[in-house]
């Protein structure tokens, strides 16, 4: 099917169904108003559907990226040994422990990363002090780094993940004293 092209136009959008080629109607106003959603709710992205025909309006994140070793890949848990009925007590590094005071948990699933790059220094270690706003760790979330920074000045009590850990939402990381 030869597609009809008018010089110094982009190509005319194909309906695979049709025997002919034709433009593609977009309704301009309801792009507009799918954007205004987005800025409204501070969504990233709204779809909506009419038969067939689909219009999507994403927002570009803005984030800061940095290079990062990938992933290790899983290893997979011993199995548990027979015992007793599981009780209700959270396990260890779960988003449900108990944690400890001046606590800072992840804003996010992902996998977290002590170091801005491997080889580098950590961010911070046990025992330094911090300035509020000042980074210390990323979270890979989707491919995308996010540095998480701290909330208030204070001391590095303790960290509790390791570097390159998947975290789960609302998971301790480290105490700030």
């Amino acid at each position: 099917m030869a597609s009809r092209n008018r010089p110094g136009l982009p190509p005319v959008m194909q309906d695979s169904r049709m025997s002919e080629t034709r433009p593609m109607q977009v309704d301009i106003a309801l792009v507009r108003d799918l954007a205004t959603l987005l800025d409204e709710t501070d969504l990233t992205e709204v779809e909506v559907a009419d038969g067939d025909r689909r219009v999507r309006v994403v927002r570009a994140a803005t984030a800061v990226t940095y290079a990062a070793a990938p992933a290790p890949a899983p290893v997979a848990a011993p199995a548990p040994a027979p015992g007793p009925a599981a009780s209700a007590s959270p396990l260890p590094g779960s988003a449900d422990m108990a944690a400890p005071a001046g606590a800072l948990r992840s804003p996010m699933v992902g996998t977290a990363y002590l170091c801005p790059e491997p080889g580098a220094a950590p961010f911070v270690r046990e025992g330094d002090e911090v300035k509020e706003g000042q980074t210390l760790l990323i979270i890979e979330a989707m491919k995308v780094m996010n540095p998480i920074t701290a909330p208030r000045a204070g001391r590095i009590a303790q960290v509790l993940i390791a570097n390159e850990q998947p975290v789960e939402f609302d998971q301790p990381l480290l105490v700030i004293a």
